[in-house]
C-alpha cells in the first residue's frame, strides 16, 4: 500500500500557510524534539487539563519552545487566549522577533503557535483520538468538532473528522496509537485508508517523572510511520500543572 497523506501530497491540496510550515517541522521531528524544542499535545482548562492558556503560555516561554499547538478537546478556545498573550508577550518583547527563516520554516525567537485541536472520533470501530494542526479555525467544516464536545452519528466517524480537518487546510494525525484496543498497526493502516496524514510517533505512554518517548511502542510507530509515508509528531499530553510531562 502506497500512503498518499505524505509531505508531497500537501502541495496537492488546498493547505494554510501554517500547514505548510508544520509540513516541515514534522517531517525533522524526532525523539529530542520534545519537551523543549516543539510540543504539540497539550490541554488547558478549557478542556480537560488545569493549566490556564496564560499560566501554560508562561511555561512555553520558560521551557523555550520553538513551536507548539495547544490540543484541547473539541475547543479552539484555548488557542485563541493564548494568540492573544503571546501577542501581547511579543508587542513588549519586539527584539524577540529577528529578521531571517530557519530551516524549520520558523522566523526569530517567539515561539510559534499553530491551531490545533484533539477530537474523539471511530476507527476501524475504535475510539480513537485524531488531533487536527494548522487548520482554520473558523472553517465550517471544523464547527462540528469545536462545540465542546464529541460529535455524534456519521460525524464521529475518523472518515468524516480527517476529511473536516483537511478541509480546513489541516493535518489530520492518530494521537497515540499504541494506547487503543486495537493495535497501532490495525488502526494505522485503516487511518492511512482514509487519508490519515501522520501520527503521534514519540509519546511517553508510561508517563515518567522525566519526559521520554516510550523505548517499546516508539520503534512500531516509527517504522509504520515510514513505510506509509506519514509525518510524526510529538508531545507531552499534559492535563496537569508541569508542561513538560502528561500529569
Amino acid at each position: 500500500m502506497v500512503a498518499t497523506s505524505d509531505r508531497t501530497s500537501l502541495n496537492q491540496r488546498w493547505v494554510t500557510d501554517d500547514t505548510r510550515i508544520l509540513g516541515q517541522i514534522f517531517a525533522a521531528v524526532e525523539a529530542a524534539s520534545c519537551p523543549r524544542t516543539y510540543n504539540f499535545h497539550m490541554h488547558t482548562v478549557c478542556s480537560d487539563g488545569k493549566l490556564t492558556p496564560a499560566a501554560l503560555m508562561e511555561q512555553v516561554i520558560e521551557v523555550g519552545l520553538r513551536a507548539f499547538a495547544i490540543t484541547d478537546h473539541h475547543s479552539t478556545t484555548g488557542f485563541y487566549q493564548a494568540k492573544a498573550w503571546l501577542e501581547d508577550w511579543h508587542w513588549r518583547h519586539p527584539t524577540s522577533f529577528k529578521r531571517g527563516q530557519s530551516q524549520d520554516g520558523l522566523v526569530g525567537q517567539t515561539p510559534r503557535l499553530f491551531t490545533g485541536v484533539e477530537i474523539t472520533a471511530i476507527l476501524a470501530a475504535t475510539e480513537v483520538h485524531l488531533l487536527g494542526y494548522g487548520f482554520a479555525p473558523r472553517h465550517e467544516a471544523m464547527q462540528p468538532y469545536l462545540q465542546g464536545h464529541a460529535a455524534r452519528g456519521d460525524l464521529k466517524s475518523a472518515a468524516a473528522v480527517i476529511t473536516a480537518i483537511q478541509s480546513a487546510g489541516g493535518l489530520a494525525v492518530l494521537a497515540h496509537p499504541a494506547r487503543y484496543r486495537l493495535s497501532a498497526e490495525a488502526l494505522i493502516t485503516a487511518g492511512v485508508d482514509l487519508g490519515l496524514d501522520g501520527v503521534e510517533a514519540y509519546y511517553a505512554y508510561a508517563n515518567p517523572e522525566t519526559w521520554a518517548p516510550c523505548p517499546r511502542q516508539t520503534p512500531i510507530v516509527q517504522d509504520l510511520a515510514h513505510q506509509y509515508g506519514l509525518l510524526t509528531t510529538c508531545g507531552t499530553d499534559t492535563h496537569g500543572m508541569n508542561l513538560l510531562r502528561r500529569l
